[in-house]
């Protein structure tokens, strides 16, 4: 039976996947998500910035950003 959460506590599921599955899509989200931010940030683009902030798209959104729609920093 799942709590609040969606964590179920008889399983060691998160919403049916098993915790470690959740955990490393946890992870990939957060790496791909700091990276995005930080460039978001370092070339002044509020509007991606809070973009990227709210939506969790599975680092998909900041894949995206970082190689299609940003410029590189200045070096």
């Amino acid at each position: 039976m799942f709590n609040q959460s969606g964590f179920n506590m008889a399983s060691g599921t998160f919403f049916g996947l098993p915790s470690y599955v959740f955990m490393i899509i946890t992870l990939w989200e957060l790496v791909w998500k700091s990276m995005a931010l930080w460039r978001a940030a370092r070339n002044n683009q509020l509007y991606w910035f809070i973009a990227l902030l709210l939506l969790n798209t599975l680092g998909i959104l900041p894949i995206l950003y970082l190689y299609v729609f940003s410029k590189k920093g200045k070096k």
